[in-house]
């Protein structure tokens, strides 16, 4: 990579007096860190190191290394201090990390991004005191808190998977009551592990449906984090860490506000996100935002937009395996929606082989890709894609592999992700059914209708609605089928649906 800060020699010291500014040090401009950087550069040329090691010590990507070194990035809270002993610099980057900005401008971002960036946010807004700590299904909220980082596969937004302590759950509480403004009081470090531990806790949740107060609780997070990342952009820093931390909670409140079916609410929230994690180089919370857009418009059976995010998806950083398997997935299931089984099958073939052939960083950047949960997840979008393109074209051999997919999906489920269970037995029941297997069919379906009828998921009514209609179109005058109709409405009379 080229060096950008090019008037510095290996010391980090100017070549002229015309690019210094008052005693002799660098004149900042548009890139307020840029000593910082120079002086870093210099200090891992010394040790040996490239910008990729050096990021693999510290748990970044490269390419923020190269930010950091060209002046265009501010160190995030304790990098610095990491980086001293790692570098042999002996507390020379913490002293140019706690030095004082240029003043004169009223943020590091520009006005125009600002806007962008801080733009109104779906809701009530921040409400003092609101936000509550999430139970984990005992009775004892604070059981299951998490000591360190990753949690439940949430990674740290400032030391990805270092490994960090995380606060007590009363510190946490104390966050949520805070203002915007009084989290600048608040150690940063610390807040940003507590807020992580949350999120990982409202995440499980949603996924064990235990979500009373998870939707409110994580808008709240929301509007409180974005404040403050608009009072740290204030005063002269770049909100790095807080933008993070919005893109991974914009991303839990638009998953529940789909679940809702708040379409546009949510896709709000995913906007949002997708900003917030640009502006923040975090490619994990990028992806996994466009994945759920994808999911989104795939509900209102928009094959177009759904491929359109999958492909933006792959493009993000094809260097990474585990971005360029997950956007195969979706592209297969975007594929499938068109009727395309040529090219939905080409994808799931790679992102199978992609899925295979993760390694560490993969595994440290999406562990939900991995183990018994990425088998789980994986199976579920193919067998997704299969059933899709089975319903579409009648191929009743590519309906009997969309059955074994999702059986074994289901093989690898954790039982407590009771939502995920009762969409992947309809998608089940569904697959049977295009593979004209009406008896299966309903030996699967049969058991959970009432479960079904009474769901408030909208992934979930969407399963049940194709199954429905492919159950009443092919078989509506069966007997059988006539009774699995009556337990339907049944149990739509039970919930007061119409």
């Amino acid at each position: 990579m080229s060096d950008v800060h090019r008037a510095c020699d290996p010391a980090g010291r100017a070549e002229d007096g015309a690019r210094t500014g008052g005693g002799g040090r660098p004149a900042h401009g548009d890139r307020p860190w840029a000593e910082f950087g120079a002086r870093l550069r210099s200090l891992r040329r010394r040790a040996g190191l490239t910008q990729l090691q050096l990021g693999q010590l510290v748990g970044y990507h490269h390419t923020l290394i190269s930010k950091l070194e060209s002046g265009l990035r501010e160190p995030a809270a304790g990098l610095a201090d990491r980086l001293d002993p790692l570098l042999g610099a002996g507390g020379e980057l913490s002293a140019l990390a706690g030095a004082p900005r240029t003043a004169g401008s009223p943020g590091v971002l520009s006005e125009a991004v600002g806007r962008a960036l801080f733009a109104p946010l779906p809701g009530d807004g921040y409400l003092p005191g609101g936000g509550t700590l999430p139970d984990d299904g005992t009775g004892d909220g604070e059981r299951a808190w998490p000591v360190r980082l990753p949690d439940r596969e949430v990674i740290c937004p400032l030391h990805a998977s270092a490994g960090c302590s995380v606060p007590e759950p009363a510190f946490v509480r104390g966050l949520l009551k805070e203002s915007p403004e009084g989290l600048r009081a608040v150690p940063e470090t610390e807040a940003v592990h507590g807020f992580t531990a949350l999120l990982g806790r409202l995440t499980q949740g949603a996924a064990e449906d235990r979500p009373p107060g998870a939707p409110e609780t994580a808008e709240h997070v929301l509007h409180l984090v974005v404040g403050w990342a608009r009072q740290v952009n204030a005063s002269g820093r770049l909100p790095h860490a807080q933008l993070r931390l919005a893109a991974a909670y914009a991303q839990l409140a638009g998953q529940l506000r789909m679940a809702r079916g708040q379409a546009a609410v949510s896709t709000a929230w995913l906007a949002h996100g997708l900003r917030w994690a640009g502006a923040s180089d975090d490619v994990i919370s990028q992806a996994s935002l466009l994945g759920d857009l994808c999911t989104l418009v795939r509900l209102d059976r928009d094959a177009a937009s759904a491929l359109v995010y999958a492909q933006a998806m792959a493009a993000l950083d094809p260097r990474r395996g585990w971005v360029t398997a997950l956007a195969h997935l979706y592209q297969a299931r975007a594929y499938a929606l068109r009727q395309d089984g040529p090219e939905c099958r080409r994808h799931i073939a790679l992102a199978r082989r992609g899925l295979a052939r993760l390694d560490r960083r993969d595994g440290a950047e999406a562990p939900w890709l991995t183990g018994a949960d990425g088998r789980m997840r994986a199976e579920s979008a193919v067998a997704g894609a299969l059933r899709d393109l089975a319903a579409g074209t009648g191929d009743r051999a590519t309906a009997r592999r969309a059955v074994t997919a999702t059986a074994e999906s289901l093989a690898h489920l954790a039982p407590r992700m009771r939502p995920a269970r009762l969409l992947l037995t309809l998608r089940l029941a569904d697959s049977h059914a295009c593979a004209g297997d009406l008896e299966a069919a309903l030996d699967v379906a049969t058991p959970v209708v009432e479960q079904a009828v009474h769901s408030e998921q909208s992934t979930t009514v969407h399963e049940l609605r194709g199954l429905h209609s492919r159950l009443t179109a092919g078989w509506g005058s069966l007997s059988q089928v006539r009774d699995y109709r009556e337990r339907v409405r049944a149990a739509a009379a039970t919930a007061g649906l119409p």
